[in-house]
């Protein structure tokens, strides 16, 4: 592991004058991830300012009935907590199918929003990476993909062996998918102010730039995460397919909320997607296909095809398309019931 300088500030203020101080400086909660990925050899901060002791840990209700999450409270005390089992079950089921107990008591809920891919070329420093090295490659196109994305990223470069930008890297959290599905809020504060960023907004693509994640600028700091009023705690549901039950990454996840009628007709719709692409993975127009529908396979078939409608496979990869198109019907089928 490199060498690094540290500070541990306890005023929002004083980490972004840190942040902004110290050349190629990063902020750290839990490190459940960077620490691993400074570990590799990937990632090479210089100065790591601690944001645990800024005052970024509570849980509060917000005027419209929604809530937001403090960007430093731990993922169990989210999952766990009273408002959120009650009013947001899918984002605390979501929780608790990721990662491990040990894991959960560190990550912090600004620090989940920054996984990076465990992608296994991003994290062999030795191998070409158009997300770890730009324009170096992306030799998972062509080698051993099985948890790869099949949706989201530009298929002609892809299929250009001298491409420059072609990533097909997932994003691996599983909160994130819940959020998307929420329809939450990132809350960050910068050295321009404050600004709001759309949950849907937040990650990005690969398009020309693989190496970025996500649409902070630099120097800003997640404070919060704004759940809205609306949580769909009567019809819901949060589907992981993985090779092991416990303490495995999504080979494809499904959430799911819906808001039903008396008669069974199906009124709002939400779906996100996991492990299929670079972000949490949503499309309107097959929310669209779900409202006013009765809740039926059939109807349920009709939004996951739309849903994943262009999918491609890659060889070792291509199995997610169906697998994914079932999750789905599953998914709707669970929440419903």
């Amino acid at each position: 592991m490199n060498p690094f300088s540290y500070t541990r500030p306890e005023a929002v203020a004083d980490a972004l004058n840190d942040i902004g101080q110290q050349p190629n400086a990063k902020f750290i909660g839990g490190g459940t991830n960077l620490i691993d990925l400074m570990k590799v050899n990937v990632e090479h901060p210089t100065h790591l300012v601690d944001v645990n002791h800024l005052p970024l840990g509570d849980i509060t209700e917000l005027p419209d009935g929604g809530l937001r999450l403090g960007a430093s409270v731990t993922n169990a005390d989210t999952a766990w907590h009273p408002l959120v089992e009650e009013r947001y079950p899918l984002l605390s089921k979501t929780i608790l199918a990721g990662a491990s107990p040990q894991l959960r008591n560190m990550a912090t809920n600004g620090g989940n929003l920054f996984q990076r891919t465990r992608c296994y070329y991003f994290y062999d420093a030795q191998m070409s990476c158009n997300k770890r090295q730009p324009g170096s490659g992306c030799p998972a196109i062509n080698g051993y993909n099985r948890i790869h994305a099949i949706v989201g990223m530009d298929k002609a470069e892809c299929q250009n062996p001298n491409s420059k930008t072609a990533c097909i890297a997932t994003h691996p959290s599983d909160m994130c998918v819940a959020l998307a599905a929420l329809e939450a809020v990132v809350r960050v504060t910068g050295p321009n102010g404050d600004r709001s960023i759309p949950m849907a907004d937040f990650h990005r693509l690969p398009d020309t730039d693989p190496q970025r994640d996500n649409t902070l600028e630099p120097g800003e700091l997640v404070t919060s995460i704004d759940l809205p009023a609306k949580g769909f705690p009567k019809h819901f549901t949060y589907v992981k397919l993985r090779d092991r039950s416990s303490y495995a990454f999504a080979l494809v996840s499904v959430a799911v909320g819906l808001e039903m009628d008396d008669n069974g007709t199906i009124t709002e719709a939400r779906i996100a997607m996991g492990g299929v692409a670079h972000k949490p993975w949503r499309k309107s127009e097959a929310e669209q296909l779900l409202i006013g529908k009765p809740a039926t396979d059939e109807t349920f078939r009709a939004a996951a095809e739309s849903l994943l409608d262009g999918a491609v496979g890659f060889g070792h990869n291509t199995f997610k398309i169906e697998l994914g198109k079932r999750a789905i019907v599953r998914a709707l089928q669970e929440a419903i019931s």
